[in-house]
């Protein structure tokens, strides 16, 4: 049975004018008296079902007389030759895929060198060094002020509001490494070493050197905050004619208390030395040092500037709420 209807089949197919006429509907013919070009349908064709390969490939398999293993009566080419054709596409596209993916492999590579060289470099920090680096430069600049001039030192290490809107915007932090009194310098360094340590030693001394540095900028920025908006409403008579905006300030208080009270939110119960005698818990230290500061703005922030301290005691408190949400060595 099935013998006899491929017969069949094949008679009609050659009665009807072969194999691609039986494929065409009729319609497809303009006129029964013209015959189709068949090369000119064969080659559209072959450019529609091979698309993807190059021109050269697409001409070799598809014109009539391209190189050998050419297309014949209108059938396909020879399994031979679409199998050259094939692979002589895929590997140009292979070779293609493996230079994108060189490049690819080259970019990468060098943005991971880049990281591992920046990290490397900010590896060689330590503990102690990042503390002895930050109270060392405190008392560079405590030099300074014995030996440079005393005008250049006020412009360029001293923060006030006219200071900034004269553009010495660099006062905001080099001021947070600058003291003039001896005992205010020792009492800085003293909390900056021994707490510092710590810090440094629980998340690292790029954090703590963050902190530090976080902590310099904002407390100089609540102290400007202060003296241009608040100050000026409660206290007209103090200064005795001069402006508020004209009051400088220096130390590293703000950023010192940044880092104390971060040590005493994150070990309340750790008994320190207050004033470097009296053993008491850190709780309690932390407790005097932001009501001294409240204190000190209520009274006008006459010779210590508790504005500034409370934004180092800011800065302590987002970085202990960061530490309990679990982000524990971000700032």
């Amino acid at each position: 049975m099935r013998r006899q209807l491929g017969v069949g089949l094949l008679t009609k197919i050659a009665r009807n004018g072969g194999l691609m006429n039986s494929l065409l509907p009729k319609s497809a013919y303009p006129s029964s008296i013209l015959k189709p070009d068949w090369s000119r349908f064969h080659h559209q064709r072959c450019l529609s079902e091979y698309s993807t390969l190059s021109r050269s490939n697409l001409w070799k398999l598809c014109s009539s007389n391209g190189g050998r293993g050419a297309i014949r009566n209108g059938g396909l080419p020879s399994s031979l030759l679409a199998r050259r054709v094939f692979s002589s596409a895929l590997l140009q596209g292979r070779s293609k895929f493996h230079a994108a993916m060189g490049n690819r492999r080259l970019f990468s590579s060098f943005s991971l060198d880049h990281r591992r060289r920046r990290g490397s470099f900010f590896r060689r920090f330590t503990a102690d060094g990042v503390v002895l680096g930050l109270v060392a430069t405190n008392v560079a600049v405590f030099i300074l002020w014995k030996v440079a001039d005393v005008s250049f030192m006020r412009k360029n290490f001293m923060i006030s509001v006219d200071h900034i809107l004269s553009g010495r915007l660099h006062t905001l932090i080099t001021s947070a490494f600058s003291h003039r009194d001896g005992f205010h310098l020792f009492s800085n360094m003293i909390g900056l070493y021994f707490f510092g340590t710590s810090i440094a030693q629980t998340f690292g001394p790029q954090y703590l050197l963050k902190l530090y540095l976080v902590g310099a900028l904002t407390g100089s920025i609540f102290y400007l905050v202060y003296q241009a908006f608040i100050a000026p409403s409660i206290y007209r008579d103090d200064l005795r004619g001069v402006s508020h905006s004209r009051l400088p300030a220096l130390g590293a208080s703000a950023a010192t208390t940044a880092i104390m009270l971060l040590d005493i939110f994150l070990y309340p119960k750790r008994i320190v030395l207050f004033e470097l005698i009296l053993p008491v818990p850190a709780a309690l230290v932390g407790v005097f040092i932001i009501g001294r500061d409240i204190m000190r703005v209520v009274q006008g922030d006459r010779e210590f500037s508790g504005s500034a301290h409370l934004g180092g005691v800011a800065v302590a408190t987002v970085a202990w709420l960061q530490k309990r949400k679990g982000r524990f060595g971000r700032f």
